[in-house]
């Protein structure tokens, strides 16, 4: 893996549909009008429903399995979520429009014997915009 340091891995794209969107709201309570309600939303600067932020980080797992070119370890018995350096909402997702992850490793260091801790660099990028949906920096631990 510390070869892999610096280089980035890209997902396949991934249409968040407005079934999605409600189905997060379910999940988590957040019924907003401009996620749940196309009509109001139309009449806001969105012009439509945009999925949660949240549901956009939350689509991590997702667009880490659709990567194209995947690096895998060998003997891994699980990885779980350690928590975020950075988080960042740039541009909202709007219901229908198909999305990709962009990772790049940026560190990856034992921390004990069968511990491994990742840092990634991870961007949601809007298929046609300029600037991704999201940005952050996302630390996971992975054990062997």
């Amino acid at each position: 893996m510390a070869g892999r340091i610096g280089k980035e891995s890209v997902s396949e794209w991934v249409e968040v549909s407005q079934e999605m969107i409600d189905k997060f709201a379910e999940a988590t309570g957040d019924h907003q009008f401009i996620h749940v309600n196309p009509a109001m939303a139309a009449m806001t600067p969105f012009g439509g429903t945009i999925a949660h932020g949240f549901l956009t980080l939350s689509l991590m797992p997702l667009l880490s399995s659709k990567i194209i070119d995947p690096v895998t370890i060998d003997g891994v018995k699980m990885g779980v979520n350690y928590g975020g350096n950075k988080v960042r909402f740039l541009t909202p997702v709007r219901s229908g429009s198909k999305v990709r992850g962009r990772f790049k490793l940026l560190s990856f260091d034992e921390k004990k014997p069968g511990q491994w801790q990742q840092t990634n660099e991870f961007s949601v990028e809007i298929e046609g915009a300029e600037k991704p949906a999201m940005i952050a920096e996302w630390i996971s631990q992975i054990f062997v």
